[in-house]
């Protein structure tokens, strides 16, 4: 994007040449020295040529040539009044570049924004006002002639600021084509792993087990080692506007984070985690609180279950809540045994869980029987 406002730029000098040529040649019999206001229009034109050559390719648009762009500009505009004639200049004659100056001031603007536009108008500001009598131009008379300063002056400020915004726009799409990318490498490589070494993995695990003994111990193994890779490769994607390591959040998501990557740390031989293919965002205090809360349950699981129950993970997102159903095939839980717990002063369920819940606004839901297991579900209320 910026570039194109390099060629914007070439193709106003080259018109504003143009201009000034015409108007030269259909006045320079009133100049003071006619042929010196030809020869000053030829290097115009010259330099006009190597500008245009310097500003084609990014690794030219040094500060020396900026500079030595202002230098000609700022010299054709002083070559006015002995030109065109002190006594022309003071009436309100135009000057020799007249529009063509304010190819240097943009030049500025786009390479280093509003402040280096700013400079440039400035300095071609005050040779203008020099050439036409210097603080004679504030009297009331001629105070018109500050008009071509100060709208040099706005140029130069609203073309940094527009090739600022440019730049910003032009990086964006950059990271945007580079996430796309990684998306769709991260897609074929998952695509090939699942086909290949999460299946394999799966049968060594569900043979061991079968046969039991070592081979029992090695199924184990390749199963820890499946729930390993199942998790790297669903986990979500650095460049995205989503949490970044250690489930920190990327400056500019506005305090969300992806739900998944909080939970995918809980996947492994035993505990299988179903999510959606996309982010699911949540506000950063409350998907920690409920991360908290789904280890607190599997916590649970662990304790009065034992170590190699299976546990089922489901994250469901809606636009007006997130629900995260934690569900085990153990033995279940005897009625009455929660409140009883309660009532003990063993407040895992009624504090780490319902009450986490209950104070992020949302709920927890437990059922249970003797013999089917236990399945926990949490329900967080999204805000508008």
């Amino acid at each position: 994007m910026v570039d194109l406002l390099w060629r914007a730029l070439a193709v106003f000098r080259v018109g504003a040449l143009l201009y000034v040529t015409v108007l030269v040649a259909t006045r320079f019999e009133r100049y003071a020295h006619p042929a010196a206001g030809w020869l000053v229009l030829a290097g115009m034109a010259g330099w006009t040529g190597v500008a245009l050559w310097a500003y084609a390719a990014p690794g030219r648009r040094t500060w020396p040539v900026l500079a030595a762009d202002l230098v000609a500009a700022v010299a054709a505009l002083a070559a006015s009044y002995p030109v065109v004639g002190p006594e022309a200049m003071r009436a309100g004659a135009a000057t020799l570049p007249m529009i063509w100056v304010a190819g240097p001031v943009i030049a500025w603007a786009v390479r280093a924004g509003q402040r280096a536009g700013a400079v440039a108008a400035l300095a071609v500001g005050v040779v203008d006002i020099a050439v036409r009598g210097g603080l004679a131009v504030f009297t009331d008379t001629a105070v018109s002639y500050l008009n071509a300063p100060v709208l040099l002056l706005l140029a130069g400020v609203i073309m940094g600021y527009v090739s600022r915004l440019a730049g910003q726009a032009e990086q964006r799409l950059q990271q945007a084509a580079q996430r796309e990318a990684a998306t769709r490498e991260r897609e074929r490589l998952a695509r090939r792993i699942h086909d290949s070494v999460l299946q394999v993995l799966a049968l060594v695990q569900r043979r061991g087990a079968e046969l039991g003994g070592e081979a029992a111990e090695l199924g184990k193994l390749a199963g820890e080692q499946g729930a390993t890779l199942r998790a790297l490769v669903a986990e979500h994607d650095p460049l995205s506007a989503g949490p970044g390591p250690g489930g920190v959040p990327h400056p500019g998501t506005a305090g969300l984070l992806d739900l998944r990557s909080l939970l995918n740390r809980y996947a492994s031989a035993d505990v299988t985690i179903s999510a959606p293919a996309d982010p699911v965002p949540v506000p950063v205090p409350a998907a920690t609180e409920l991360a908290a809360a789904v280890g607190s349950a599997l916590d649970n699981i662990r304790v009065h279950c034992g170590p190699h129950v299976s546990v089922w993970l489901l994250v469901e997102a809606e636009p007006e809540a997130v629900t995260v159903t934690v569900r085990d095939d153990g033995p279940g839980i005897p009625a009455g045994r929660l409140a009883q717990a309660a009532a003990d002063g063993r407040l895992g369920v009624a504090q780490s869980i319902q009450g986490r819940m209950r104070d992020l606004g949302g709920t927890a839901t437990i059922v249970s029987a003797p013999g089917q297991g236990t399945e926990v579900e949490l329900r967080l209320p999204l805000p508008a």
